[in-house]
């Protein structure tokens, strides 16, 4: 396997590569809506980038809620880089980085298939199944030792 380096960027510097992951995981394989992709929580997230060699190949972003809460979304690896550990590779740091934050909650929109891959770090499905995009999704909360 190629070493995996992740980097957090602001929205400045990783929109080109994060907007360019998402629209072919999101709106060409998945049909989320063009104009839903980006919103307005881009800006002010911290923005995790996985790069093999300089390629960037998975991304995902924590937003920051409050003092104490932050939700982890966008989480997107290019299919060709699936099942290699990018995914959980991202989402440990994200994990990480949101403690250092001194975030107490993490809450994602999981799509319902993703919820297994959630729940092997610790995320616990909450409320019920929803629509959003196109896609069912639920709810799904991490707490973090203080």
């Amino acid at each position: 396997m190629n070493p995996l380096e992740i980097l957090i960027k602001p929205w400045q510097e990783a929109s080109k590569e994060a907007y360019l992951i998402r629209q072919k995981v999101f709106i060409q394989e998945q049909g989320v809506p063009k104009d839903m992709e980006l919103d307005e929580h881009d800006p002010s997230a911290k923005h995790a980038l996985a790069y093999q060699h300089d390629l960037c190949v998975g991304t995902g972003r924590l937003v920051l809620l409050d003092s104490h809460h932050a939700q982890i979304g966008r989480m997107a690896v290019l299919s060709t880089f699936r099942n290699q550990g990018i995914g959980k590779a991202i989402l440990s740091y994200l994990i990480a980085l949101a403690k250092a934050e001194g975030v107490l909650t993490l809450m994602l929109h999981s799509q319902v298939s993703a919820i297994p891959f959630y729940a092997k770090l610790g995320f616990i499905a909450e409320g019920p199944i929803y629509d959003e995009a196109g896609i069912p999704h639920r709810n799904m909360m991490l707490s973090l030792p203080k």
